[in-house]
């Protein structure tokens, strides 16, 4: 496929209105809208007919102010201003926001008797790593995914995940707690016979000194005391642990996933988006396709550098010098839009099989559900676009003060 020729198109609609539909999910790099982009797919599920249920990792609560809710929870909230409100009508949505911690905890006591929970919540080490160990917040992404499937009341759950540098934390969180699970160091931390003399120093020249970050707040043998006792509290929860994970890495392979990946017409932005496709693809995972987050769309046929000319003839001031600053400011928005344009070129002749959509910016942030549905209706091809007498008017106006 040459930069010319134009991607498949994502129909997105299509993705929420099938019923085998079970879970969305949004992955990409920081700062490409994904946050943004679950809400707006939730609210238009939701007003198309699904129960839907929308879980975000972002602790900004931006996506709480959006939808009209002072705060989110742990557990699923009604967002009332969406869907049907009838008894056995049509769609609704909920909203939540991941709480690692208390996730974890409810992991604790579902699984183990009352008072072995209250000694592993109780212990240090527990603190620690539930609240700071690296792949803690995926993990509990995954295990709250886990938990909103196993109860078949949605019809569709859709992931906003957490920010990655990689973005391959959240596909790579369930194994890596299942190999933490089977390391050597829990095997030696089980053993409470070595955790003094000799033993203490083979224990911690084995790896321990690995943990010393996640639990610097705790000192020496205390640390190590702590963490055997833990780990012998843990220990009947391992199984449990590693069948989850794996049940969950399975769910996401399903048919009933989809992945869409969300991106910013940036070379970066872009670059970590066909990282992340070409992972999806060799974990054989189901990507919908892309979505190519604040584009800038040509809104008149009027090349840049006839633009340009013409706004040299007529900037002479008065009414000239109005018609000068909107033929300035299309020739500006006609180059923006040619750089998006051989951005995503390269992407497709890349992975000329990954559908695109593409979603033109708003102006200013989105804080409330209109600007929610006006990026849903963006991003299935509707929605109001900005009109060439529109992006005139305003344009004049930036360029006169």
């Amino acid at each position: 496929m040459s930069p010319s020729q134009p991607a498949r198109q994502l129909d997105l609609d299509a993705v929420l209105d099938d019923p085998r539909t079970k879970v969305v999910v949004c992955c990409g790099s920081g700062g490409v809208g994904k946050t943004t982009t679950a809400a707006a797919l939730a609210v238009r599920a939701a007003e198309r007919g699904r129960q839907t249920v929308v879980l975000t990792i972002d602790p900004a609560r931006r996506l709480a102010e959006a939808l009209g809710l002072s705060t989110l929870s742990n557990e699923p909230r009604r967002v009332t201003e969406v869907g049907d409100d009838t008894p056995g009508g049509g769609g609704q949505l909920h909203a939540m926001m991941l709480d690692m911690r208390r996730t974890f905890d409810e992991m604790v006591y579902t699984h183990s008797t009352p008072d072995r929970a209250e000694k592993i919540i109780a212990n240090p080490f527990y603190q620690t790593i539930s609240s700071s160990f690296s792949g803690t917040q995926e993990y509990m992404a995954m295990e709250k995914l886990g938990q909103l499937a196993a109860t078949e009341k949605w019809d569709l759950i859709v992931v906003d995940t957490p920010p990655s540098r990689s973005a391959l934390d959240f596909l790579d969180a369930p194994q890596r707690m299942s190999s933490f699970l089977d390391g050597r160091m829990i095997r030696l931390l089980s053993a409470p016979a070595r955790a003094g003399g000799r033993g203490l120093r083979r224990l911690v020249g084995a790896g321990f000194g690995l943990f010393a970050k996640a639990v610097g707040t705790i000192l020496g043998g205390q640390m190590l005391a702590d963490a055997s006792a833990f780990v012998q509290a843990f220990d009947t929860m391992f199984g449990g642990f590693r069948e989850r994970a794996e049940t969950t890495y399975e769910l996401l392979r399903s048919p009933g996933t989809a992945f869409v990946v969300v991106a910013a017409p940036e070379p970066d932005a872009l670059r970590e988006a066909a990282y992340f496709v070409d992972r999806l693809a060799s974990e054989n995972m189901p990507l919908a396709g892309l979505i190519l987050n604040r584009t800038h769309p040509v809104l008149a046929d009027l090349p840049a550098g006839r633009a340009r000319d013409l706004a040299d003839v007529v900037d002479k001031g008065g009414s000239g010098r109005l018609a000068a600053a909107v033929l300035r400011l299309h020739a500006d928005r006609v180059d923006r839009a040619d750089r998006e344009r051989r951005l995503l070129g390269r992407f497709t002749k890349a992975h000329p099989d990954v559908a695109v959509t593409q979603v033109p910016a708003v102006a200013g942030d989105i804080t409330d559900l209109a600007g929610l549905r006006e990026i849903g209706a963006r991003m299935t091809g509707g929605g109001n676009r900005d009109q060439p007498g529109q992006l005139a008017a305003r344009g004049a106006k930036d360029a006169l003060g």
